[in-house]
């Protein structure tokens, strides 16, 4: 990898005169290192994680509607809004100096999820994106142990990031950030750090993109009650494609690629059956478990890109669809659409994503180029 790594950035630096060859060099250490992270993160899991058993689920909410419409955390994309990024760091790139992003996400009654975002290239370091991002789980009504009220109190966590993106050359980039994350409910306080490593490849006509993301690399600093919680540890891959005399990008995602089997033990929705008259058990085939296993490692969308400046999108998510179906009952969950289109130098994107039944969270988020207003 290192051998790789290095002839690589020689070819760059000779070709790219204008970066500073030291900076590159620091900068593709740090992502060997974060590299090696990941593969060992990767390996730990392998064993240690188990569903339901890590923390700070927060650092799994897309920040993008446009990732949120497509069912998917993050995206594969030759270009990117701004907010795309905050969701995958190897889209950074020098098109996003100057650019803004706020967007909103209203989870459930009470919860509340935002993202304000810049972008700046900083000389012959790289491209960077600052980040803020909030959850607010609202209010509550406290009691002691005795039953008696002590008024409301309110939970909330706050994520600043920092994200840098840099070309190799003119089909592969990388990219890396940084997240400490802040948690604060009712008297009790925990802090983390979390890492997010990826790279992408981009077709030299732009039509394909591909991604590996190691995401939530990190550690718990400060806990809530002296016992460590784990880190939503997350490998996984993305591609998308583009039709070339057709206005449709298709996409494709696997996640939790760190482990085989995301199924659990769901009384509602068993695996197995047992006749209660003859106390025979009925079991999945062998064929159906797989199909099981695998569904819930993937995820697909479709955009519809309407004359460049308004997009549809509709995607599906299998695992979210056979956690949260309810019996008999007609399931829409697992299946998300959304909107995007450009204004007068502002862009929107909407964002419908159906967790279940009840919940279904609607995402909105405005980007927009503020060199327009204030100049370089």
């Amino acid at each position: 990898m290192g051998v790789i790594v290095h002839n690589v950035h020689i070819q760059y630096a000779d070709a790219c005169p204008n970066v500073s060859s030291r900076a590159f060099f620091y900068g593709m250490r740090a992502f060997r290192i974060a590299l090696f992270c990941m593969v060992l993160f990767s390996a730990f899991t392998l064993k240690a994680q188990v569903a339901g058993l890590t923390s700070y689920a927060v650092l799994d909410i897309p920040r993008s509607p446009r990732s949120a419409s497509l069912g998917m955390d993050f995206l594969a994309l030759p270009t990117a809004s701004l907010d795309a990024t905050l969701d995958n760091p190897s889209l950074i790139d020098s098109s996003h100096s100057g650019h803004a992003s706020i967007g909103y996400m209203g989870l459930s009654r009470g919860t509340n999820f935002g993202h304000l975002a810049y972008g700046r290239r900083i000389g012959n370091v790289g491209n960077f994106v600052f980040g803020l991002s909030f959850c607010s789980f609202g209010s509550f009504d406290g009691y002691n142990e005795e039953e008696v009220s002590f008024g409301k109190f309110y939970a909330s966590d706050y994520i600043f990031s920092i994200g840098w993106g840099r070309a190799i050359d003119s089909n592969f980039s990388i990219g890396a950030s940084f997240k400490p994350i802040y948690s604060h409910y009712e008297s009790y306080s925990a802090f983390a750090i979390s890492f997010d490593v990826a790279v992408r490849y981009v077709s030299t006509n732009r039509l394909f993109a591909a991604t590996l993301i190691g995401r939530s690399i990190g550690a718990q600093i400060v806990t809530f009650d002296n016992k460590v919680e784990r880190m939503p540890f997350e490998l996984a891959a993305g591609l998308s494609y583009k039709l070339k005399n057709a206005p449709f990008r298709f996409f494709f995602n696997a996640a939790e690629l760190q482990r085989w089997d995301l199924r659990y033990n769901d009384a509602l929705n068993p695996t197995e059956e047992t006749d209660p008259f003859t106390g025979e058990i009925t079991r999945q085939s062998d064929f159906a478990a797989f199909a099981d296993k695998m569904g819930r490692h993937i995820q697909v969308g479709v955009e519809l890109n309407i004359g460049s400046s308004f997009f549809a999108r509709v995607g599906y998510n299998y695992r979210k669809a056979v956690e949260m179906k309810a019996a008999d009952v007609l399931n829409v969950s697992g299946f998300s659409f959304g909107i995007g289109f450009t204004f007068k130098g502002f862009e929107f994107a909407y964002a419908h994503n159906n967790y279940h039944l009840w919940q279904a969270p609607n995402y909105i988020s405005i980007t927009t180029d503020l060199n327009r207003f204030f100049g370089k």
